[in-house]
């Protein structure tokens, strides 16, 4: 969300500007980092059109590879930004990278100009940045960062790929029952209805599922979206995202798979930030905030605080139970030798591997599941419709 601020410089000037952030507190935390002093801060009214175009990460990809070429040739950022602008496709990025040139040209440096813009750089990417500046490599880091964001957006693919098979024919399946439930056993309860006999029993459960459920339906309808608002609203707070993650590491064959790509995206990202000259606990807490699991970030926070009292970062991590100990002996002989982030680098292609393998297994094992899942629910539901009929074959063949 964007929030708009009244703040006064180092030399007492007023100064007015837009800042985007999570909440108020860190729309604070952001305008304090441009060396002003906050008067009054508050949120920017909602406005644009409900669909609103958003910048995608390849827009990011794009950019910063444009941006390394142009800076290694020797175009002034300024200059580079300029031409960026102009060639800039999505109308939402082409506002954020004019927004960060004139924040340049009025005296930021590129990572205080980025931070206003969260939404289109992320720590991670502003903290590299940042790094890239300081150690005059920006172009390197650039280059670093769009092969960074390139992997990361493969392996998000990839779990993408498991998972929306399954939930495409999951849904058919749910359906195709719930049309043969609401409007095919009605017909046929009709027409059983003139038998004058007692109905089998399948026949009996399958007609009362569907009269509770066409009878009740409208009441189902406000108990599941109130149960799935109940949850998204317990899902926000810190006690339901904590519980969330755990429980979805813990799946028998979804855990293994995220597990998985929580590491990969782990040691990619702290290898990338360590590489780039990022300082350790800069690095660890960006990792820690990026990680999209709560049980992760507590791990990787526990890393921090042992280095902060002398302490290694593998010793926190094999406590969690989270990281095989295969990872963490690497990462010891990575902080043995010096090394640690080709160390980390190595185990970010090995788990990549891993998560292509298990993505494979997963589509190949599901597949077969809901098949025969969906035979039983539609072949009971017809066989329990026809048992009737069959039954009365029987008493014609007997009474002929």
């Amino acid at each position: 969300m964007q929030f708009t601020y009244q703040a006064k410089d180092s030399r007492g000037k007023l100064v007015e500007g837009v800042v985007e952030a999570a909440d108020e507190k860190s729309a604070i935390g952001r305008v304090r980092a441009q060396r002003l002093n906050v008067i009054k801060i508050e949120k920017k009214a909602a406005g644009g059109g409900f669909f609103k175009p958003k910048v995608q990460n390849k827009d990011i990809v794009v950019f910063s590879r444009q941006l390394s070429t142009l800076v290694s040739s020797g175009v002034p950022i300024v200059q580079g930004l300029d031409i960026l602008v102009t060639q800039a496709e999505n109308p939402a990025f082409k506002h954020v990278l004019s927004g960060v040139k004139k924040d340049i040209e009025a005296g930021l440096s590129i990572a205080d100009a980025m931070t206003k813009y969260p939404r289109a750089f992320s720590e991670l990417y502003v903290s590299m940045i940042r790094a890239g500046e300081v150690g005059g490599i920006l172009d390197v880091i650039l280059e670093r960062l769009s092969s960074y964001l390139e992997a990361a957006e493969a392996l998000k693919a990839k779990v993408k790929s498991a998972l929306m098979y399954p939930a495409v024919v999951s849904g058919a399946a749910a359906l195709i029952t719930i049309f043969l439930i609401a409007f095919v056993i009605p017909v046929f309860k009709d027409i059983f209805s003139g038998f004058g006999a007692d109905l089998p029993l399948p026949t009996q459960i399958v007609i009362g599922l569907s009269d509770a459920l066409r009878n009740n339906a409208l009441y189902l309808i406000l108990g599941l979206g109130g149960g799935i608002w109940g949850i998204r609203r317990y899902l926000k707070t810190e006690k339901g995202k904590v519980q969330f993650d755990r429980f979805s590491l813990q799946l028998p064959v979804f855990g293994i798979l995220l597990k998985k790509v929580a590491i990969a995206k782990f040691t990619r990202t702290l290898g990338t930030l360590i590489k780039s000259g990022v300082p350790i606990l800069q690095a660890l807490e960006t990792v820690a905030k990026t990680s999209g699991n709560k049980i992760i970030e507590a791990a990787i926070n526990e890393s921090k605080n042992s280095i902060k009292e002398g302490g290694r970062i593998s010793e926190p991590l094999q406590k969690s139970g989270i990281f095989p100990p295969m990872v963490v002996q690497m990462i010891g002989v990575g902080e043995e030798t010096g090394s640690l982030d080709n160390m980390l680098g190595k185990i970010a292609d090995f788990y990549d591997q891993e998560v292509d393998t298990a993505v494979k297994g997963l589509t190949s094992m599901i597949e077969p599941v809901i098949i025969i899942f969906m035979g039983v629910v539609i072949g009971t539901i017809v066989i329990a419709m026809f048992m009737p009929m069959f039954e009365l074959g029987e008493l014609a063949s007997k009474g002929g």
